[in-house]
């Protein structure tokens, strides 16, 4: 008998930061469901976004490439969802596959090519968006209407297709080339805590004052009065300020008559923050939900669960909301796995690997071999010999590349960037140029650089770039930025100079 594979859980919100989870220190709500499943197994601290957008980071993590490979650069540029993805790749290896929720890569065809998800036994996308209430699912079948609750009702449909494999009914087969039960794997896909952040009426009020989970006030994050001035003019143009930029239908009734400026910005903070945490609780029950019945099939030591947010998001951080940005709210993910059967309980890793691995990482806890096309490294070695890892990394070798292509766009007027990470130090590189690219405005700034030294500001409030303290690290930065970009198969903007170490010859360290 072959040793068995395991079923996949992988349950993704959207725009759910990981300084809203208890395992990641929130101080403003409580996620015990998504702390169990960590606790259970590991949680990853350094795995970023490399497109911090909810459709270019799904396009990344299901075939494991970066944008400028996948297609998916902006919110308006579709994917061709006929190129491989892990799911492909398991299903091929006879796995069951399944995708239950948001799918926000298109839908139907354009010119030719079609959006709609593939590789599944059976899919279930809401359009677009998707809505909270009585959302809309698309599938095979046709549209329809489903009466609930968005978060409960992806849940109930992941469920119900597992179950509908108990009873042969789905077509297709039940068992592997080996005559055991074929392994399955089904995408959990929420479209929560995603704006306009509409709770259900269970959670309605529970962070609100008086409400069960302690009342107001929630909070305010350190740097929720920052002016901006240490950044650059296009942190300042961004359209994202909570006191200037949420609206009505985000706050659900009109601002309070009478407030000065500084208590409207603490008012619609407050707001936005009752109605994003109550959002989440949702998907935290839901997550319980799902492993406890795992565990009643007795199927929770047999199963990666995994739990994970398409990019992180600003809850009041530096005054915003939404993402984008090259910083570290945005840009960190949380991500928890459990596996009994191979990963050790309690287990934090700091290395540094980003959505364009997870793909690879999934295929490699399969036993299945990761496509060639496939740009990511699998970190499933680091999760199953966490010490071996250890011993041999080079951790200040470790970095990545990100790049946010969606200039000016209508809604936030974030500037087209790129940069490199490293575990002390960003360096972004503001190139303000749309390139013509669906979703982009053809209005183009004046180039910036910023750079943050995250051991001595960690907040990110000073830009260093300039700083003569800094020329060198700028200088290894810009010629490892630059290699990193190259490796990945991504181009500079035409009007980036080669980096002065680049040009010279000289190796970085």
């Amino acid at each position: 008998m072959s040793e068995r594979r395991p079923n996949i859980v992988f349950v993704l919100s959207d725009d759910h930061a990981a300084h809203a989870i208890g395992t990641y220190g929130s101080v403003v709500n409580r996620t015990p469901h998504i702390d169990a499943l960590a606790a259970a197994g590991v949680r990853l601290d350094n795995l970023f976004a490399t497109n911090s957008l909810c459709a270019p980071s799904r396009a990344s993590i299901l075939t494991g490439t970066y944008s400028h490979v996948n297609g998916v650069t902006t919110l308006d540029t579709f994917v061709d969802a006929s190129q491989p993805t892990f799911v492909t790749a398991l299903r091929e290896a006879g796995y069951r596959t399944a995708f239950v929720g948001k799918w926000h890569m298109g839908q139907g065809s354009t010119d030719g090519v079609d959006h709609d998800p593939q590789g599944f036994d059976r899919w279930d996308a809401l359009i677009d968006q998707g809505e909270y209430h009585d959302p809309r699912f698309l599938s095979p079948d046709g549209l329809r209407v489903e009466p609930g609750y968005a978060t409960d009702l992806i849940t109930d449909l992941a469920i119900d297709w597992v179950e509908s494999l108990d009873e042969g009914d789905d077509g297709g087969g039940d068992h592997d080339g080996d005559g055991e039960r074929a392994p399955w794997c089904v995408l959990v896909w929420h479209k929560a805590p995603h704006r306009p952040w509409e709770p259900d009426a269970a959670h309605a009020g529970m962070y609100a004052e008086g409400g069960p989970a302690g009342g107001t006030p929630i909070p305010v994050p350190a740097t929720f009065t920052d002016d901006l001035a240490g950044r650059s003019d296009t942190a300042r143009r961004a359209a994202m300020r909570i006191a200037d930029h949420l609206t009505e239908e985000d706050l659900k009734q009109p601002v309070p008559p009478g407030l000065s400026a500084d208590e409207e910005a603490l008012w619609k903070y407050q707001r936005y923050m009752e109605d994003y945490l109550a959002c989440v609780a949702s998907v935290d029950d839901n997550v319980g939900r799902l492993t406890s019945w795992l565990a009643d099939r007795r199927e929770l030591d047999d199963t990666v669960v995994i739990y994970s947010s398409d990019q992180g998001f600003f809850l009041g951080d530096h005054g915003w909301f939404d993402k984008r940005f090259m910083y570290e709210e945005s840009i960190r993910m949380p991500f928890v796995l459990s596996y009994p059967r191979a990963v050790a309980t309690g287990q934090g890793l700091d290395r540094i690997v980003t959505n364009v691995d997870i793909a690879a990482t999934l295929l490699d806890a399969a036993g299945i071999e990761v496509p060639e096309r496939m740009q990511g490294r699998s970190f499933w070695g680091d999760l199953t010999d966490p010490a071996g890892a250890q011993r041999d990394r080079e951790r200040e070798r470790e970095g990545f590349y990100y790049r946010y292509w969606m200039h000016d766009d209508s809604s936030h007027q974030v500037g087209a960037h790129y940069g490199y990470r490293t575990h002390r130090y960003t360096l972004i590189f503001f190139y303000n140029d749309g390139l013509g690219l669906p979703g982009c405005s053809d209005r183009r700034f004046a180039q910036e650089w910023e750079l943050y030294d995250l051991e001595a500001d960690p907040e990110e409030l000073v830009n260093v770039a300039d700083d003569p303290a800094y020329a060198q690290v700028r200088d290894e930065l810009e010629a490892r930025m630059w290699l990193a970009q190259r490796e990945v198969g991504d181009e500079p903007h035409p009007d980036q100079p080669v980096p002065r170490l680049v040009a010279g010859g000289t190796p970085t360290p």
